[in-house]
């Protein structure tokens, strides 16, 4: 498939998985594709300890968009920022002629009073900017690092919470607004990341069913993220090898080198056994990014994820089967 049709297949991609695989990286990657395909990004991270600029070299995101990779020749730019329910319902406030009472109203704490009133309302106040954002043409893909896979759950849920427990309005014509932006397939897409082990294997599922069935969200491939790209030569005994290179072993080489690729191989066998396990249970295709041996990422290892992101895109199906039908 080609990549950029992939990126415009949805106006927004709902980055979510369980704490730890890495989703906040693939939706920097995601974004950052992107742009090399020539087309804008707006990267939104909805928790303020979320790394994301860091992963472009930059300073920690604020409401205020700024730039994490300029556009350079044909490449697109990419921009970020943070929407808390806070600063959302003081751009609200403001909006509406109620500068003066609004840094007020959030300083008191009334924000945490109006949502113990209202369940979901922090979450309506996220997705109703991300709704303007989407609808004002902000950027030609929008990338939202959601929270972890089981708040994510109830993040998309609250809207229907609030259609149930609000029903008539401003709240329940946002509600409906956003209600309508997350189960349009052609505005947003919901992209869930894993890792080929077995319990992130089995959260992921239990998402996947969770949102399509309770939100009625559209799914789009499954990340598989941190894969270990497959070493060739690891049943040669160390020795051998040596041989064969014209390389002269020192002594404790070969214990280390022989457990080092008995290591190599098992991990191999278990990630392809939970990789394969999770296309029985989850029919959805999958787009396997690789494990980056290094201890922090930078904007090369983003380059180098959007690449591999890119070149998984071209082996998908074209066209792309809906959404909708992954999971029935």
């Amino acid at each position: 498939m080609d990549p950029t049709q992939f990126l415009r297949a949805s106006r927004v991609v709902i980055v979510a998985g369980k704490g730890g695989v890495g989703k906040t990286t693939v939706s920097a990657a995601l974004a950052r594709m992107a742009a090399r395909q020539g087309l804008s990004a707006l990267v939104v991270q909805v928790e303020r300890t979320s790394s994301l600029a860091s992963l472009f070299g930059r300073p920690p995101l604020t409401y205020v968009e700024s730039m994490l990779a300029p556009a350079a020749g044909t490449v697109g730019e990419v921009r970020g920022r943070t929407i808390t329910p806070d600063d959302a319902l003081l751009e609200y406030l403001e909006d509406h002629g109620l500068r003066r009472i609004s840094k007020r109203l959030v300083s008191t704490g009334a924000m945490d009073v109006v949502s113990t009133a209202a369940p979901g309302i922090k979450d309506i106040l996220i997705l109703g900017k991300v709704k303007a954002l989407e609808r004002s043409g902000a950027a030609d893909l929008i990338v939202i690092d959601a929270p972890a896979a089981g708040h994510a759950i109830t993040f998309l849920l609250s809207v229907r919470g609030l259609l149930d427990a609000v029903r008539v309005g401003p709240i329940n014509a946002q509600a409906r607004d956003v209600l309508e932006l997350l189960t349009d397939p052609e505005r947003t897409t919901v992209v869930l990341v894993t890792l080929p082990e077995e319990t992130p294997v089995n959260e992921l599922v239990e998402t996947a069913f969770s949102l399509e069935d309770r939100v009625g969200v559209s799914l789009g491939p499954v990340v598989v993220n941190g894969v270990y790209p497959t070493v060739p030569g690891l049943d040669i005994s160390p020795a051998e090898a040596a041989a064969a290179a014209g390389i002269t072993l020192r002594p404790g080489d070969e214990p280390a080198l022989s457990a080092a690729a008995s290591f190599r191989r098992h991990r191999q066998v278990l990630q392809h056994a939970q990789v394969e396990r999770l296309a029985e249970l989850l029919p959805i295709p999958q787009l396997r990014l690789p494990f980056l041996f290094d201890a922090s990422l930078g904007p090369a290892h983003v380059d180098v994820l959007a690449d591999a992101l890119a070149d998984e895109v071209v082996r998908l199906p074209d066209p792309v089967p809906p959404a909708g039908a992954w999971c029935r």
